[in-house]
């Protein structure tokens, strides 16, 4: 059952979408062009992928949510709007209910773009990318909760992709149906961390102030002075995770990367960089596991790595492949992922939040700062 608050914030916004176009014309009447938004409310069912016979117990029932939103569609004040063909920015709020006792229930926000695949005056498909945070009403404790595999903590990052189709009912008025992907993990920040995968199909409403969409009339904006130009990073990163379930110890993670590389057009930089890694947890999984009469292999690590990221102004969608080339213990794959946010605080200094993965498995959430030069 979706709670009285639910209730009463969906009805608070399917006011405020009969509300919007009257504000909205009002607006282009006395002041101009008004901000062009998108206000939308939608039902959602899912099922949680079985991806690890260790949750299989848990995937029983099919959750139901439901997702309110605000979108804010950017118009070409800046040169990246027009080269990702005028993507929008939105917030959403979440709820879901598992309809399963070991699981709960989870509340989430977000962040995300919606850019646009295909766009007529009427229709449109759009693909959205964000992420956000959740927070989950039950995790797993080994006294009370112990089934609860999936989450082990009640605060989790979320991440948020989907494929949408928005066809307008009247002028202002849309149907929307979508397909997308929740996912809820922690990043090994606290174990067991197997995580959510939700397959979503949504279906609902939205109400568009401005439909169809006029970009400002202006010259679209030169290319990037800096296109076809090499460069440097240098960057440190901190991280701390748990080991297991048993040992409830946080251990620092600590990475190097010196990576160069290239602006390669409006939209992508490719880098290509070496990094070492120190993780204390290997340490203490180490003296519980190996042979003592015999000298402890190293665990530090070291790797290269082929990177790219997808820029929208200051702002970089940032993935790596990386293949070990110094790992004397050999805890995990000979290869790592790693996908995550990049944001340029000024022209030379950065911070990334990432995750750093093995085949599908998060090890560790890592915080970034470095330079370019």
């Amino acid at each position: 059952m979706i709670s009285d608050a639910m209730r009463h914030y969906t009805r608070m916004l399917l006011g405020l979408c009969l509300v919007l176009p009257r504000l909205a014309v009002a607006q282009q009447g006395e002041t101009g062009p008004a901000q062009a938004v998108v206000v939308g409310a939608y039902a959602q069912g899912a099922f949680i992928i079985s991806h690890t016979p260790r949750v299989r117990h848990l995937v029983r029932a099919h959750p139901t949510g439901v997702e309110l939103n605000f979108q804010r569609q950017t118009q070409g004040k800046q040169p990246w709007h027009a080269w990702h063909r005028y993507p929008r920015v939105g917030l959403a709020l979440l709820y879901y209910d598992y309809h399963n006792a070991t699981l709960g229930r989870s509340y989430g926000a977000g962040v995300y773009l919606s850019k646009p695949l295909w766009r007529t005056a009427r229709q449109e498909l759009n693909f959205r990318l964000g992420g956000g945070l959740g927070w989950f009403s039950q995790a797993f404790d080994q006294a009370t909760n112990h089934k609860n595999t999936f989450v082990s903590s009640r605060l989790n990052a979320l991440i948020l992709a989907r494929v949408e189709y928005d066809v307008a009912l009247s002028d202002h008025l849309g149907l929307l149906a979508g397909l997308g992907l929740n996912h809820y993990s922690n990043g090994a920040t606290t174990k067991p961390n197997l995580g959510i995968n939700m397959p979503t199909l949504v279906l609902g409403l939205n109400m568009h102030n401005q439909r169809p969409f006029r970009p400002l009339d202006q010259l679209p904006a030169p290319e990037p002075a800096d296109v076809g130009r090499l460069f440097l990073n240098l960057s440190s990163s901190l991280g701390y995770k748990q080991r297991n379930e048993t040992d409830t110890r946080k251990y620092l993670v600590n990475s190097v990367t010196v990576a160069g590389g290239r602006r390669m057009n409006r939209k992508s930089n490719l880098l290509l960089g070496v990094e070492g890694f120190y993780d204390r947890s290997l340490q203490a999984e180490l003296r519980d596991t190996a042979d003592t009469s015999r000298p402890l292999p190293d665990v530090k690590k070291a790797g290269v790595f082929l990177g790219h990221e997808l820029l929208f102004g200051r702002l970089a969608f940032v993935t790596h492949l990386g293949f070990y080339v110094y790992n004397p213990y050999k805890s995990n794959k000979f290869y790592y992922e790693r996908i995550g946010l990049k944001y340029h605080l000024t022209d030379h200094l950065f911070g990334v939040l990432d995750l750093k993965v093995h085949r599908g498995a998060a090890d560790v959430l890592e915080f970034k700062l470095g330079a370019k030069l």
